[in-house]
């Protein structure tokens, strides 16, 4: 019988290299996020879209820490929630939340090969204003569009599936009121990209409310623009470049997300 360590070593064997190269990119994704206080013990998920396969989804061993995510030991489900392939079936499986809110992303968009969920403290901050994002910093105006779903508890029903597709229409971010927020872009990169400059406009917004004075807020007609030259059809999609910096920063400090 095969131990843990050599099924591991299989998954490179087993799957085309267009996977592989996806996995790599979605482990490094996963080893980013602690490095910049987005991670969340050994919850909350990041699923990226099979390549050439619509209803396969890869997604992290449910009791893992983000550090410890490896391209080997990612999961292949489908849209359903089943394992395809689990190198560490008997230990670690799919969290059953993750799964729900993930699948119907992946399921109502097709667009989307990549999604991010986190319980980052000043996204929930900002999910429990009632004003919700605002646009005081460019960092903010970035995010043109941004949806906003009701909390309905802990997100196991398969039912809230459909009120999550339905408000999050085709925007790249929801915030999931009284709970996190969800980045659903078109690539890895994109993704990580995205969360890390919403992480940045909700701790400015929360740094700059708790000072208890005036806020300045832009004309709207600078708001639009803004909102504009950051469109990745305006200028570029923003990730992609950065992308390999990013794979640069990990290899410094431990590479061994390509494993």
């Amino acid at each position: 019988m095969l131990n843990k360590a050599d099924k591991l070593s299989q998954v490179r064997d087993l799957v085309s290299d267009e996977e592989w190269a996806t996995r790599v990119n979605l482990a490094a994704c996963y080893r980013l996020m602690p490095h910049f206080g987005l991670s969340d013990l050994i919850y909350n998920h990041i699923t990226a879209r099979v390549p050439g396969d619509e209803e396969r989804i890869l997604i992290n061993p449910y009791g893992f820490m983000y550090e410890e995510v490896t391209a080997s030991s990612l999961l292949t489900i489908d849209l359903e929630g089943n394992e395809l392939l689990n190198p560490l079936e008997g230990t670690y499986g799919v969290n059953r939340a993750g799964y729900v809110i993930h699948s119907a992303v992946h399921a109502a968009r097709p667009d989307v090969k990549c999604v991010i969920h986190t319980h980052s403290r000043a996204s929930m901050a900002i999910g429990a204003l009632k004003c919700g994002l605002l646009p005081l910093t460019q960092t903010a105006m970035r995010f043109g569009t941004v949806a906003y779903h009701d909390y309905q508890g802990v997100a196991v029903d398969l039912q809230e599936r459909e009120s999550l597709a339905r408000d999050l229409g085709d925007a790249e971010v929801m915030f999931l009121r009284n709970h996190g927020l969800l980045v659903a872009s078109a690539s890895i990169a994109q993704a990580f990209n995205a969360t890390y400059w919403l992480e940045n406009a909700c701790r400015a917004q929360v740094d700059a409310m708790s000072c208890q004075s005036a806020l300045h807020l832009p004309p709207d007609d600078v708001i639009e623009k803004t909102s504009h030259l950051y469109k990745p059809s305006t200028r570029r999609p923003y990730g992609e470049m950065e992308w390999a910096a990013m794979l640069r920063f990990l290899d410094r400090r431990d590479p061994s997300y390509q494993d």
